[in-house]
């Protein structure tokens, strides 16, 4: 057996020793907290997807589910398999430049700007480049930021942050890049160049370039590709973007200016060309999400499903922040999958029955664009499940007392009704993403399970604007998030984590009890969705 195989085992067995030492204790966090410290543990080397780091966490999982009383989802047992393609650049082969006037400027990968393997891209472009505001074409809002341009063969410009005249889920809808390259692939556009905010960003340019060199990833089924046609997507630095615009006679922070006075974006052809060569390194791999049954004890409604989704993989081994190399991703998102964990376990402890079935869902290949989870929609493994619900635990932060929670979705369906009567009977209060501009009702699994026509709520512990606790949790983001530093060595509050923990539990029990389906609001976009 290897040193790191023998590390893990060491850990398991310490593990086991505190799970077992805390059964029944689980109002305190220890339990959850001893979950994050297997999960989060160097030697599973960040739980990249498909590793086999991954692998042995989706296996810890299943098997606290089957003690637990799960039944599995499907006929292969508590794993279902997803197969995945998988790209790394090669930048020593591959190059990015700005042409114009017949002069070649040179654009340095990592400093001004990274390729997005996302996509697929071609191995060479050489195509205009066009602004296109926020690249949106939205009827419904009375918004054509692509009327009157010729994009046909064009690499699109655009700023990524949406604008504030949208609601804030459809500022996350619209905001999310599978949804502009859908508009600007129809206008006959063949790439992308997106600049992001300049001020408030979540994480240092510096340090979210370093995993450019890290693999990406997308689902193996072509029918799955959202990014079909696509040659070209490319992530600018936004201290860097203003060189996009030379010759242009504008600026960018003319154009920013105005957007942030809510004035409309002048759209136009730019003087240069955008040259690239791109060299990949291409592999196909499986990965893992775990799903287990609480099954629902009224036969007229145990077919009806809540899914409770956490995600189980992080970002693996990247480039070293001071000197180390593992992102081992406690918080996000090991926290997330140890809270569901502890859902699982009191109701067993508990021997509480309801009505509806549970699901119990640890996706794989969140930090790749939520690919476990729309696969896990596209293919459930229950044979005739209805997925009713959903409920995302992502990152929730207990970082502080549990006062307030933040609730995602929260004005799209009748949801918010069991959840404010959860926080009541919990005397919490309850408030809708205060930062919507973050877009991130679509940067975690319930999305998945959105744009599939199911309403989901997806909650954080919360806080008010220009407090002590707003303040930590943006320093936590700033230094921690996709960081080696969101490790076991981090103050967590874990009276807040159990706190947060019941508040799933209790909205779990009580949406699987409820008389009706959830709805979604006569007023919410995402109701054109449902099936």
């Amino acid at each position: 057996m290897s040193k790191r195989a023998l590390a893990a085992t060491a850990v398991a067995v310490a593990v086991s020793a505190t799970i077992s030492a805390a059964v029944g204790d689980g109002s305190s966090g220890a339990r959850w907290w001893s979950h994050i410290v297997f999960l989060a543990d160097d030697a599973l080397e960040g739980r990249e997807t498909g590793s086999a780091g991954h692998r042995r966490a989706a296996e810890y999982v299943a098997g606290l589910w089957q003690k637990a009383g799960l039944e599995p989802a499907g006929p292969a047992g508590f794993i279902q398999r997803v197969a995945l393609k998988t790209r790394r650049i090669d930048e020593s082969r591959s190059s990015l430049a700005l042409v114009r006037d017949g002069k070649t400027q040179p654009l340095t990968l990592g400093e001004d700007a990274n390729f997005s393997l996302r996509i697929d891209p071609a191995p060479e472009v050489n195509a205009p480049l066009v602004f296109a505001g926020h690249g949106l074409d939205i009827p419904d809002q009375r918004i054509n930021d692509l009327d009157g341009l010729n994009l046909n063969g064009a690499v699109v410009v655009y700023f990524s942050t949406p604008p504030a005249i949208l609601p804030g889920a459809l500022q996350a809808h619209f905001g999310s890049n599978a949804e502009r390259w859908r508009m600007l692939k129809a206008a006959g556009a063949i790439g992308t160049i997106s600049i992001g905010s300049l001020r408030g960003v979540e994480v240092p340019w510096s340090r979210s370039s370093l995993a450019r060199l890290l693999p990406q990833m997308s689902l193996a089924d072509p029918a799955m590709n959202e990014y079909a046609g696509q040659q070209l997507a490319v992530t600018m630095n936004p201290a860097r973007a203003d060189v996009l615009f030379a010759g242009s006679g504008h600026t960018l922070q003319e154009l920013v200016s105005l957007d942030e006075a809510g004035q409309p974006l002048p759209r136009f052809a730019l003087p240069s060309r955008v040259k690239a060569a791109i060299a990949v390194a291409r592999a196909d791999i499986e990965s893992q999400n775990v799903a287990g049954i609480l099954r629902g004890a009224d036969p007229n409604l145990r077919d009806e499903f809540v899914v409770l989704s956490a995600h189980l993989d992080h970002v693996g081994i990247g480039e070293p922040v001071a000197g180390d190399r593992i992102y081992n991703g406690a918080m996000d998102n090991a926290s997330g999958v140890a809270a569901i964990l502890e859902v699982a376990a009191r109701l067993h402890e508990s021997g509480q029955r309801v009505a509806r079935s549970i699901m119990f869902l640890a996706v794989t290949g969140e930090e790749q664009g939520e690919l476990g989870s729309r696969y896990y929609v596209a293919h459930p493994p229950a044979p005739g499940q209805t997925i009713v619900a959903n409920v995302n635990t992502d990152m929730f932060l207990p970082l502080f007392p549990l006062k307030t929670l933040m609730v995602l979705g929260l004005d799209e369906s009748d949801l918010a009704a069991d959840i404010h009567a959860v926080a009541a009977d919990l005397k919490l209060t309850v408030q809708a993403d205060p930062e919507p501009q973050r877009n991130r009702f679509i940067r975690s699994d319930q999305y998945s399970f959105v744009r599939a026509g199911i309403p989901a709520l997806a909650m954080k512990v919360g806080y008010d604007a220009n407090t002590p606790q707003a303040a930590t949790a943006q320093t936590w983001t700033a230094e921690r998030y996709h960081a080696p530093s969101d490790d076991v060595n981090q103050p967590v509050d874990l009276q807040a984590a159990s706190s947060f923990v019941n508040v799933v539990h209790q909205l779990a029990v009580r949406i699987a009890n409820r008389n009706s389906r959830p709805q979604w609001n006569d007023s919410s976009f995402f109701k054109r969705f449902r099936r």
